[in-house]
């Protein structure tokens, strides 16, 4: 713990008697410290002992935030501010420090080692200038936030959740600051990353040591200030951020990063392994930490490296402890990590191209810390993490989605399927009997009209002998409407078939979930299409022989009746016998009459056929247009919709062009 001075431990006793240490038994124990485990020994080197831990097992968050506010008041009305060794401590210009003894302990040597301080606060620190996003970063997340409105009606929020995660993130990252750079240090437990941590910032900020896990929570250190939204972002309070060793050198090097130091991800408690994952969804790089002997964990390829593959470009792996390992063993554990990283996914940043770095260091004896360090302070200077950190979320969200936008098939309603659809409502409708019964129509009234008078009284003699049965017919009726029916539910589950063919299962779902809710009520307005369009109203029309052809009829039927009564008048005696002329004139009338009747009939046939047809036209026509407004038209849109969706997938992907 740094040593304080016996003026400090009376300031530090009076505000304790401030803030009514009675209240709160967590005060008592840091009294305790500050009295007997806090106080110089001979040589000036601090008293360490196991009233430290004490006091981080008793304190709680309400203590700190008391002491902070106490601290805060005293430093204004002395008008300074305390801070430690003058080797490495900052004036903090607004009066307010962070007194929490977590992540603050250091092992001082006789030289003297550096103490950390936390990070400059106040009404007057500087804003950075928020991120500004390219072009085509700034279309694809437009597109991932139309995507993202075009499917909230058809996907649940399950499957949207990590796109939404993301834009909020980007959105969230881009009002912040664009000219730092946050870069986390993760790795399993023992790998020495928080011994790289303090290696970086040149002096002692997270604690070391053989007692697991040692780094409890994220602790962040910045190299230049207005970075302290960046970390609020990330959940790390106040007493946890620290600024590194005061060297101009360092602070040109490495001048906009904010380096965290995460707990251990494979740690035993399960808050611990939470604060990494939230963390890790945060920073815009990270710093993966290996050992020689847990380099090859299956926990950290299958559970972080192999998911983040994407995410290479702003990513840093680091095999530390090279100094445990004899002779060409660094290179061979170096070559085996490659090859593990290869078979992660993970593209490897060698020979100028874009991927993760790869070192090996020691952060105890200090071989490869420049050069780590050199790598961040270009990677920082660059300025293009937080652009590519969220790039390669839209990528991972976007390669999430691809099953429910994208099938490699092709996908639509053809024409063939529209037609084939209006074709069984037509047979559904009984188009083609229609058809058939106006041109049956069309043939009696030509044969009223142009039929011998005696042919139709025969006719209408017999019709009249038929019985009369009603059961029969009511059967019948009832069996085709049955029958139709089951068409057009056939006729509909076809099409939704075929148009849903190849779509992903949400988007197919919702095809044949439009078609069901259209051909609801369907086959009723079949029905009364049919009663209304199926034959027209009134009798067929007439072609323009048909007056001279019942001329002709009413003609040979006079010439029976005038040779009839001529006969008849003869053998009565009221006119002369002359059997010649009435036996010719009935003779012609009986043999006109049924010749002008067959002449009629054939000459109708023409016309009745091409009427029949028109009226099954016009049925066909008007079942397929039902069949349209009320099936294809919702199945089509919801087509159109997927179709939309696909081509804003496309644009998220980058391509202009769309996906199947």
């Amino acid at each position: 713990m740094t040593a304080v001075t016996d003026q400090d431990h009376t300031d530090h006793t009076d505000r304790a008697d401030r803030t009514d240490h009675a209240a709160h038994p967590a005060d008592h124990a840091e009294e305790a410290v500050s009295e007997g485990g806090s106080g110089e020994d001979g040589g000036g080197a601090p008293v360490e002992g196991g009233a430290s831990d004490a006091v981080e097992a008793v304190k709680t968050e309400e203590v700190v935030e008391t002491e902070e506010v106490v601290e805060a008041e005293d430093a204004v009305e002395g008008g300074h501010a305390r801070v430690g060794d003058d080797s490495c401590g900052r004036t903090d210009s607004s009066g307010a420090w962070d007194d929490g003894l977590i992540a603050r302990r250091v092992n001082e040597t006789a030289g003297g080692e550096p103490v950390a301080v936390v990070e400059a606060r106040g009404a007057g620190a500087p804003v950075a200038a928020p991120l500004a996003y390219d072009g085509a970063l700034r279309s694809r997340l437009d597109a991932l936030r139309e995507l993202v409105g075009l499917s909230r009606t058809r996907l649940d929020s399950r499957t949207l959740s990590e796109a939404g995660r993301v834009l909020d993130e980007a959105a969230a990252r881009r009002r912040l600051s664009g000219q730092h750079t946050v870069v986390a240090i993760a790795g399993a437990t023992g790998s020495g990353k928080s011994q790289l941590f303090n290696a970086l910032a040149g002096v002692t900020i997270s604690e070391t040591g053989v007692r697991r896990p040692t780094t409890a929570a994220p602790i962040a250190c910045s190299w230049s200030d207005g970075s302290a939204s960046l970390i609020e972002r990330l959940g790390i309070p106040p007493r946890l951020r620290r600024r590194p060793l005061q060297s101009a050198e360092m602070e040109a090097q490495l001048r906009g990063l904010v380096l965290v130091d995460l707990p251990d991800h494979d740690s035993a408690a399960v808050q611990h392994r939470e604060q990494v994952d939230r963390v890790l969804a945060l920073v815009d790089a990270v710093i993966w930490v290996v050992d020689p002997e847990k380099y090859a964990d299956a926990v950290l390829h299958e559970r972080y490296l192999r998911p983040m593959a994407g995410h290479a470009e702003v990513m840093f792996v680091v095999l530390n402890q090279i100094d445990r390992l004899p002779g060409e063993a660094t290179d061979q554990v170096l070559d085996d990590l490659r090859r593990l990283l290869d078979e992660d996914g993970i593209a490897l940043g060698e020979y100028g191209e874009p991927g993760a770095t790869v070192l090996a260091l020691s952060a105890l004896t200090g071989d490869g810390v420049g050069e780590l360090r050199e790598a961040l302070g270009q990677f920082v200077a660059e300025r293009g993490a937080p652009a590519r950190r969220i790039s390669a979320d839209v990528d991972a969200a976007a390669w999430r989605l691809r099953p429910v936008y994208a099938t490699g098939r092709r996908t639509g309603l053809s024409e063939e399927a529209r037609d084939e659809f209006a074709v069984r409502l037509a047979d559904a409708v009984g188009a083609t009997a229609a058809g058939e019964a106006a041109e049956r129509a069309w043939l009696r009234n030509a044969n009223r009209a142009c039929g011998t008078p005696w042919l139709r009284l025969w006719r209408w003699y017999q019709v009249r002998l038929e019985p009369v049965t009603g059961r029969l017919p009511l059967r019948a009726q009832a069996e085709e409407e049955a029958t139709a029916r089951q068409r057009v539910e056939q006729a509909v589950r076809t099409v939704a078939d075929r148009a849903s063919a190849g779509l992903p299962a949400p988007w197919a779902q919702a095809v044949r979930e439009a078609a069901v809710r259209g051909s609801q009520g369907l086959p009723e307005a079949l029905d009364e299409l049919a009663a209304r369009a199926g034959l027209p109203p009134g009798r067929p029309p007439r072609p323009g022989w048909w007056p001279a052809a019942v001329l002709a009829q009413a003609s040979m039927t006079l010439l029976q009746i005038v040779g009839g009564l001529w006969l008849v008048g003869q053998i009565v005696g009221f006119m002369a016998p002359n059997l010649g002329v009435p036996v010719l004139l009935m003779v012609a009338g009986i043999i006109g009459g049924p010749l002008v009747e067959w002449s009629c009939r054939i000459a109708a046939r023409g016309p009745a056929r091409r009427y029949g047809m028109e009226a099954e036209r016009r049925l066909r026509e008007a079942a397929a247009g039902c069949g349209r407004a009320r099936v294809l038209d919702p199945v089509a849109a919801e087509l159109l919709r997927y179709r939309e969706v696909r081509e804003q997938y496309g644009r998220v992907l980058g391509v202009e062009a769309g996906v199947r």
